[in-house]
């Protein structure tokens, strides 16, 4: 059976780790790197889409990041509870058209006994911004592994 420590039940610092480990899979932007923490029968609900399971994760994430053009993200753990983390979120990112966009958003996550998320749901808002309004530029340094992302 694979296995994605940390495993449940879940310290703070389990869940830290966690919520660290998934902001670095999107930010490298490998839609199969990112769904093997997923289990293989995973349930999302993505702003008005919903996908179930790995081949079905993959597709959306491949479809994402054609969008979504240099993509670049900050979580922060919310809370936690046994086999369950809260994150809130943002991203950046821009179209084909060269519009840039900040994405706000909070997702809820379940986990199976082996550390793979079963449930994602996430609700995610979008503004558009200028590109001198950007401030998350590609993956956070290590130096900056766990502080907290500002409101606006």
């Amino acid at each position: 059976m694979n296995q994605r420590p940390p495993l449940p039940p879940f310290s703070r610092e389990d869940a830290l780790k966690k919520v660290q480990g998934a902001e670095d899979a999107w930010n490298s932007r490998d839609p199969q790197r990112v769904s093997l923490a997923y289990s293989e029968n995973s349930v999302w609900r993505n702003r008005d889409q919903f996908v179930t399971g790995r081949p079905a994760i993959v597709a959306f994430l491949t479809q994402k990041w054609e969008r979504e053009l240099d993509y670049a993200l900050r979580k922060s753990l919310w809370c936690h509870d046994d086999n369950r983390i809260a994150v809130r979120f943002q991203y950046e990112s821009h179209n084909a058209d060269g519009q840039w966009f900040r994405s706000y958003g909070n997702e809820l996550w379940e986990f199976d006994e082996n550390g793979l998320m079963r449930r994602r749901e996430a609700s995610i808002n979008d503004l558009a911004i200028t590109e001198a309004d950007r401030r998350i530029f590609g993956p956070r340094p290590e130096s900056e592994h766990g502080q907290e992302i500002p409101l606006q």
